[in-house]
C-alpha cells in the first residue's frame, strides 16, 4: 500500500506535461499537455483506438507512462486516494457475487488501510453516497442484477464514498438508453456541487458539447482542447475522425460513423 500522497493547493488537480506512451513499438498518446481545474467537467472524444482509455490509465497511476510526467496536485498518481477509474462496463465481471453496498464500500478501502473493518463513519458513507445516485433501494442487490445505467450510478457512488476529487469516467453513457443517459449527465450537476473534477470519454460530440466545459479532441495526439465552440470545428473534427466524419442533410451538423458498442480498441497490454 502506498503512502497517502499530500496535496500541493497552489497546484492544478491534474497536471499532464509531455505524456508519451507506446505499446509494442505502437504510439498510443503522443506529447499530451494539458491542465485540469477544480470542479471543471472535461468531455474526451476521438475515434476508437484515440487513446482514451490509455490516458485514464496514466493518470488513475494504473498504466506507467513512456515518457513524460502526470501530477495530481503537484505528485504523482500512484498513493493518491483522490483518483477514482471508472472502467468500461464491459471490462467488469457481473456475475462476481457482490452486492451494490459492497461495491461502494469498495471506495472506503484506501481510507481504511489493511485488516481494518469498517467503522460506522464508512458505512454512513456508503449510504449517503447510495442516497445521492438514489440507489438506496437496491442496496442489497447483486450488480448483475442492475440495469446499465444503474450500474453506472454504482459506480459513481462507490466515487463519492472514495471522497474522490477526480473521477475518470471510461464511456460511460455507452449502450444506455436515452433515460439513464440524461439521469447521469443530471449526476454531473451533483458533483461538480462536491467539487469533484470530471473527464468523461465519450462519443457523444452533441452531448460533449452541451453537457461539459471544455472539450478534448485526441487521436493519439492532442488535435485541440478547449470550449464546445473552439474545439468542434471541422478541420478538428476532420483531422481527428477523417473520412468518418459526415454531414447531416447537407447541412453544418455533423457526426461520426464510429462503432462504439464494443468500446475503445485499443493495443492489448
Amino acid at each position: 500500500m502506498y503512502p497517502h500522497n499530500h496535496h500541493q493547493t497552489n497546484k492544478p488537480i491534474l497536471d499532464v506535461q509531455h505524456l508519451t506512451v507506446r505499446y509494442n513499438g505502437n504510439v498510443a498518446l503522443d506529447d499530451i499537455n494539458f491542465h485540469l481545474h477544480e470542479s471543471e467537467r472535461v468531455a474526451v472524444v476521438g475515434p476508437n483506438g484515440a487513446g482514451k482509455s490509455t490516458l485514464f490509465k496514466v493518470v488513475s497511476g494504473v498504466l506507467p507512462p513512456t515518457s513524460g510526467e502526470v501530477n495530481i496536485f503537484g505528485s504523482r498518481p500512484l498513493g493518491h486516494v483522490c483518483i477514482a477509474y471508472i472502467p468500461q462496463r464491459s471490462q467488469v465481471d457481473w456475475n462476481f457475487p457482490v452486492t451494490v453496498a459492497d461495491v461502494v464500500m469498495m471506495g472506503r478501502s484506501a481510507k481504511l488501510g489493511p485488516l481494518n473493518w469498517p467503522h460506522k463513519k464508512d458505512w454512513e458513507y456508503v449510504h449517503h453516497s447510495l442516497e445521492m445516485v438514489e440507489l438506496s433501494d437496491l442496496a442489497s442487490r447483486q450488480i448483475g442484477q442492475l440495469s446499465g445505467g444503474q450500474q453506472q450510478r454504482m459506480f459513481i457512488a462507490r466515487a463519492l464514498a472514495q471522497e474522490a476529487e477526480l473521477m475518470l469516467m471510461d464511456e460511460p453513457l455507452t449502450g444506455l438508453d436515452t433515460p439513464s443517459q440524461e439521469g447521469l449527465l443530471k449526476l454531473l450537476d451533483i458533483l461538480r456541487n462536491q467539487n469533484v473534477t470530471v473527464m468523461v470519454a465519450t462519443h457523444d460530440l452533441d452531448q460533449a458539447a452541451r453537457y461539459f466545459d471544455r472539450i478534448m479532441l485526441l487521436n493519439h495526439r492532442m488535435i485541440a482542447f478547449g470550449n464546445p465552440d473552439q474545439v468542434l470545428q471541422t478541420d478538428h473534427l476532420l483531422s481527428a475522425y477523417g473520412g468518418r466524419l459526415r454531414s447531416l442533410n447537407g447541412d453544418n451538423v455533423l457526426t461520426v460513423d464510429d462503432c462504439c458498442d464494443e468500446g475503445e480498441h485499443e493495443h492489448n497490454h
